[in-house]
């Protein structure tokens, strides 16, 4: 970890992979638009194993562990600072373990309240209103929630660490909320922006941080439009499906991207807008997931967020 920093009231907000991607996106946005950079990285090796290598024409590469990063926003208003920690995956053991290491470090940076994004799969339609949910660690917190007509999650279990993490968090004397935009479980293994854009209106409302969401809630129109249209086509094409493959059956692997010399040179063009005005950064995002190649310049992406202005 990094010194310790002297933060004004800091919140921290912490995020990992799943559901249509929706906590991952809100904290790569917030990155950017907060033009925040790197304070400090957590090494979880131990609770990481490598299960592949890459290969690149021809070379086996090194293997590569997930990563654990937090960045950080001053807020030039000097009320609430915020933390960001980005995870790139969640250890298949010592969930528990690796929550309370990082509520430790949360202490030390003196945050004052903790907030995960997740997802809530149900049976929305991709073009309808999308809703909020909420748990809180504590009534008075689940009563602010309440007031901004979030759905309160009654009952029920938050999977993984967006869950864990809180649980931890109430163990070491701190309070916060776990946020949960809604998504169509049909889509569910899909990026949906909206849901991200939901969870960060809400947010912001909470903590007054001010945010541009015209990126974000033009790339939401967009994929809502396109799910739309897909939904209708399976609605369509119900009853007249090919047979699906046997159990067993060999399947053709998925052919890995190949970026034409346009797209690598549009790449690196945004590359370097991104480098002096990261502003600019979930654009280059935005391209990157487009291509399909944003686990190749990942590493590369969030360097943009080393240093502070």
């Amino acid at each position: 970890m990094a010194e310790t920093l002297k933060l004004n009231h800091p919140y921290l907000v912490a995020v990992w992979p799943g559901m249509g991607s929706v906590a991952l996106s809100a904290g790569y946005y917030l990155l950017a638009k907060l033009q925040m950079h790197l304070i400090a990285e957590y090494e979880a090796h131990d609770l990481f194993d490598v299960d592949h290598v890459e290969v690149k024409e021809g070379i086996i590469q090194t293997g590569r562990r997930p990563r654990n990063r937090f960045f950080v926003w001053i807020d030039p208003a000097q009320k609430h600072d915020l933390v960001v920690f980005l995870g790139e995956a969640q250890p298949p053991l010592g969930k528990y373990l690796l929550c309370r290491k990082l509520m430790d470090y949360a202490k030390e940076l003196g945050v004052e309240r903790v907030f995960t994004f997740a997802a809530m799969a149900t049976q929305m339609h991709p073009e309808h209103r999308g809703r909020v949910f909420a748990a809180a660690t504590d009534n008075e917190i689940l009563d602010q929630l309440k007031r901004l007509e979030l759905e309160v999650l009654e009952d029920g279990h938050i999977g993984g660490l967006n869950g864990v993490l809180l649980g931890a968090a109430v163990e070491s004397g701190l309070r916060g909320a776990c946020l949960l935009g809604e998504m169509p479980h049909i889509f569910s293994q899909l990026p949906f922006p909206k849901a991200s854009l939901a969870i960060l209106e809400v947010f912001t409302t909470i903590t007054g941080i001010e945010v541009d969401f015209a990126e974000l809630a033009e790339q939401a129109r967009a994929t809502e439009q396109q799910l739309g249209e897909l939904l209708a086509r399976i609605e369509k094409s119900i009853g007249s499906q090919a047979p699906l493959e046997e159990e067993g059956q060999a399947l053709e692997p998925a052919e890995e991207p190949q970026l034409s010399p346009a797209n690598r040179e549009r790449i690196e063009t945004l590359f370097d807008q991104a480098e002096k005005d990261r502003s600019k950064a979930f654009e280059l995002k935005q391209e990157l997931d487009r291509l399909g190649v944003f686990k190749e310049y990942e590493d590369r992406f969030l360097d943009l967020f080393k240093k502070s202005d």
